[in-house]
């Protein structure tokens, strides 16, 4: 069975909220048919020319760039002036971006980033605040239940961390009157009714809250269903920016340098040396995540594992007795899109997921 592009996205919105996403980010889908059906996804950090001919080459319909090729607003999109994505909408090629609502995800960016770098139990260094999700309540009759419910899921409510199809049910008595004018599907106009109901909650994105009521009400068999929508007031615990915890055993800084080395694959490093003997509590934060810094020192630790710090970053670690060590901005990032890979493919069997091989790291040391 082909997929279609709107199938992946609301995969994708299940592995990471876009309402996780910073204010500042442009993540979703950004060019291209929900419509349209494929079966290969080609996974990249930057969308660039390679990786649009790869695209082609292997028949990928859609393309997730973490990185999102449409950042600011754009005037128009020219061979000359955004190559990569002009070539990649011309061939019919969808583009969607996960960016910061992946990192801020449980198990996105930041937590392979945490395992790969030793991490034991991370917790996120900026727990995520905001809330932009609500309960979404619904009382039906027995013969109902399944049905709504596996409408509400299918919509995409129900997601609580690594978890799916959650909801909650309980049985109770309803009461109702049809007036006149109603077409009661239970009893008759003008006799009070007395019903046996289950109540059904289920969480849901606001952003999806419209099309969740509305499949709820497909699968309804009530004239007027009774649906009850609250807001929620916090993300799962696990959700946020960054990750901080504790290393296996305190190690050297020649000791961790080392072992990151090897994990990532790098013969150099750049490491601001805060003069600490010994490492055992350490932060990390995939891209440039300079901002954490300040944060990672208030949570005390010891090394702060990144991307890309400004010189001014790396001073101010020092200055803060947080050791700083730059893996490279794609280098940090890079790990996540395997992890990825596996998780669509569970959700999407018929689905190939491939990790793009054109997808490069921009700078290198030499």
């Amino acid at each position: 069975m082909t997929d279609t592009v709107g199938d992946i996205c609301r995969t994708l919105e299940k592995i990471a909220d876009p309402a996780l996403a910073e204010a500042w980010d442009n993540v979703g889908l950004l060019a291209g048919d929900a419509l349209a059906k494929t079966d290969k996804l080609l996974l990249t950090i930057d969308l660039t020319e390679p990786v649009v001919r790869q695209a082609r080459r292997l028949g990928c319909g859609m393309v997730m760039a973490y990185h999102p090729p449409i950042l600011k607003p754009i005037t128009r999109i020219t061979a000359r002036q955004s190559p990569a994505l002009w070539r990649a909408t011309s061939a019919g090629i969808s583009i969607y971006s996960m960016h910061t609502a992946l990192d801020a995800a449980p198990g996105g960016t930041n937590d392979v980033l945490a395992r790969a770098c030793g991490l034991r139990d991370p917790q996120p260094l900026t727990p995520a605040e905001r809330s932009d999700f609500a309960k979404v309540v619904v009382f039906l009759p027995e013969a109902d239940l399944e049905k709504v419910s596996q409408a509400a899921f299918d919509a995409g409510a129900g997601h609580i961390g690594n978890y799916s199809h959650c909801s909650f049910r309980g049985a109770g008595l309803g009461t109702f009157q049809g007036e006149s004018g109603a077409r009661p599907t239970i009893g008759r106009v003008g006799k009070l009714e007395e019903v046996p109901e289950y109540r059904l909650e289920v969480v849901a994105s606001r952003g999806r809250l419209a099309e969740i009521i509305a499949a709820i009400r497909r699968a309804h068999s009530y004239e007027v269903p009774a649906i009850d929508i609250y807001p929620l007031e916090l993300y799962p615990a696990s959700t946020g920016m960054g990750r901080i915890g504790l290393l296996d055993r305190p190690v050297s800084l020649p000791a961790l340098v080392a072992r990151l080395k090897k994990t990532f694959g790098l013969r150099n490093l750049l490491v601001a040396d805060s003069g600490r003997r010994r490492l055992a509590r350490l932060a990390c934060g995939a891209g440039s995540c300079g901002s954490m810094l300040s944060a990672a020192a208030a949570a005390r630790a010891e090394a702060f594992v990144t991307g890309e710090l400004r010189h001014h970053d790396a001073l101010l670690a020092k200055r803060l007795g947080v050791t700083a060590i730059c893996l490279g901005h794609w280098t940090s990032e890079r790990k996540t899109l395997a992890v990825l890979a596996r998780r669509i493919a569970r959700a999407q069997p018929g689905l190939k997921c491939i990790v793009s091989t054109a997808d490069r790291q921009p700078l290198a040391i030499v």
